[in-house]
């Protein structure tokens, strides 16, 4: 096939005027739109091909010199890119915090797309700014429970904002631990404020030697990011282990206090709800009062856990959470929305205006436009993705969804406490949990001899790497793993199976064969035969 014109008529033509209904993109298109698990199943290849052999097909370093038609370079996506890609629509995959979305996303993303609004400022965005400031006022009161009253007076205030919508839960941390750092080294008679004269000359100026943000070693990798850019050190991402994967808060008030004892300030304490490798919530209401009392900001990362406030029955494993001065949320995690829609909310409707920022031809000063209190400039209007499914599911659709998960969970916990070969390492509070394979006469000889539980247990961690590996590699389900250190095995990291259960297709009969399969997998490796033949003979 010769390639595609090159001439304006031809261009033009690709702005405006879509290939006939028999194109490949047009037949892509349908497909997507009358059974999008049909189509991930018939073109994303089951059998994983090697991050190398991917890179193959990405070689080329030189821009295409001459146009190609639209539908033969749908067809090359199709074999390179959509092959080689991961299902994350599939029921099995319960690896990570991804997973099916609804199928109206589709046509909205199209919409979306089309309307490429940019939320930086009203005259780029008009309708969507003030949709953009409802979406984050209604998840502000899903938080906050204010009055009525309140929300009327700032909703659509241009000199307060509610929070920020951003790219994900790392912009949505940065941003509260920016405007933490800025209300911490403020504007005074003799001070023009740490935005301005930058942090030497606020630390100089306020008397402090250092500055740091506490967390237990749960805490995402995205804080360690945020101290780094708002020029704290990472040295100063001060972490406390927590083999009960939770955040104590006595000894977040013994740090603290020692900290601040030298001169130092302690800038956030920094609460999980809903920790990335094993979904537990710190104990909020606690932190909050122990951030009282070192008079620092107080942070609640709830990227992944935010959601279960829909739920009437759950939402009490996140008390405190309201006494947050700012909270992360992801609406691409629990409430099922695309990639890139990220929140940071604030308690005081004044933070946002501690990074203010105006630029003459754009960002005027009294203006609404949202560029003005967020990190990212120029974005696109993933508000509108949240928008429609707060009203497509509503409260009552999104407390089903989470109910759903988190009793999935239980059962999958279940599941796997029944089965004389599997060891539960950490039982699910939300939708994720942990476990890993260890023969039942394994068990009984490490609860008969604990002075073999250090060496038994890096033999069950090479067995659980091997047996993660090739299920990855079978295709026909995913499960991730992590290294992690419980109570159960406080002075040893031990590697454990990590799954989440926020698929709604997701079927017992599903989990029931991903078990089914790590038996028969592990069943199959040197290290599973030599960990039964030895204990077997010695006991």
């Amino acid at each position: 096939m010769s390639g595609a014109e090159v001439s304006l008529e031809h261009l033009y033509r690709v702005f405006t005027m879509p290939e006939g209904k028999d194109s490949k993109l047009a037949q892509i298109e349908q497909h997507l739109s009358d059974n999008l698990s049909d189509f991930l199943s018939q073109h994303v290849v089951a059998k994983v091909n090697s991050l190398e052999q991917i890179e193959k097909s990405f070689a080329e370093y030189s821009v295409p010199e001459s146009p190609e038609f639209v539908s033969k370079h749908a067809e090359d996506l199709l074999d390179k890119l959509v092959a080689n890609s991961v299902n994350t629509y599939s029921p099995s995959f319960i690896g990570h915090m991804t997973s099916a979305l609804p199928y109206f996303h589709l046509p909205l993303a199209k919409l979306l797309v089309g309307l490429n609004q940019n939320l930086v400022k009203i005259e780029t965005s008009k309708a969507f700014t003030p949709l953009e400031r409802q979406v984050l006022g209604m998840m502000h009161e899903l938080v906050y429970k204010e009055s009525p009253d309140f929300y009327r007076t700032y909703l659509h205030n241009a000199n307060h904002a509610l929070g920020a919508f951003c790219s994900g839960g790392t912009i949505a941390n940065i941003t509260a631990l920016w405007v933490a750092r800025n209300k911490a080294l403020p504007a005074s008679a003799e001070f023009k404020g740490v935005a301005q004269e930058g942090l030497v000359a606020g630390m100089m100026h306020y008397g402090y030697k250092n500055m740091a943000i506490i967390s237990s070693k749960r805490g995402h990798y995205s804080l360690s990011k945020a101290v780094d850019l708002i020029g704290l050190g990472r040295q100063n991402m001060l972490t406390i282990d927590c083999p009960s994967q939770r955040l104590s808060p006595e000894k977040a008030l013994a740090m603290g206090k020692q900290y601040q004892q030298d001169n130092n300030k302690v800038l956030a304490i920094v609460g999980i709800a809903g920790t990335t490798e094993t979904g537990h919530i710190d104990p909020l209401d606690e932190l909050a009062d122990v951030a009282t009392e070192l008079g620092c900001h107080f942070h609640v990362d709830a990227a992944w856990g935010g959601a279960t406030l829909f739920s009437r029955e759950y939402h009490r494993l996140l008390k405190g959470i309201e006494k947050a001065d700012s909270v992360t949320l992801d609406a691409h995690k629990q409430m099922y929305v695309p990639m890139g829609a990220g929140m940071v909310l604030f308690k005081d409707p004044n933070d946002s205006n501690a990074v203010r920022h105006h630029a003459q031809y754009i960002l005027r000063a009294g203006s609404k436009d949202l560029g003005a209190t967020t990190l990212e400039g120029s974005r696109n209007g993933m508000a509108m993705m949240v928008y429609a499914s707060l009203h497509i599911f509503g409260r009552q659709g999104y407390e089903l969804l989470i109910n759903q998960s988190i009793e999935k969970a239980k059962i999958y916990a279940r599941m796997i406490q029944s089965h004389p070969d599997f060891e539960l390492v950490t039982s699910p509070t939300l939708a994720l949990l942990t476990y890993r394979l260890n023969p039942q006469e394994v068990q009984t000889k490490m609860k008969s001899q604990p002075q073999l539980t250090h060496a038994i247990n890096i033999q069950l961690d090479n067995l659980t790497v091997a047996v993660q590996k090739q299920q990855r590699e079978a295709g026909k389900s995913f499960v991730s793993r992590t290294r992690l250190q419980t109570e159960k095995y406080p002075e040893q990291a031990i590697t454990v199976f990590r799954v989440v259960l926020a698929n709604p297709l997701t079927t017992e009969t599903d989990l029931q064969k991903i078990l089914d399969e790590q038996i028969t997998i592990a069943n199959n490796t040197d290290t599973w035969k030599t960990l039964c033949s030895t204990h077997k003979k010695a006991n």
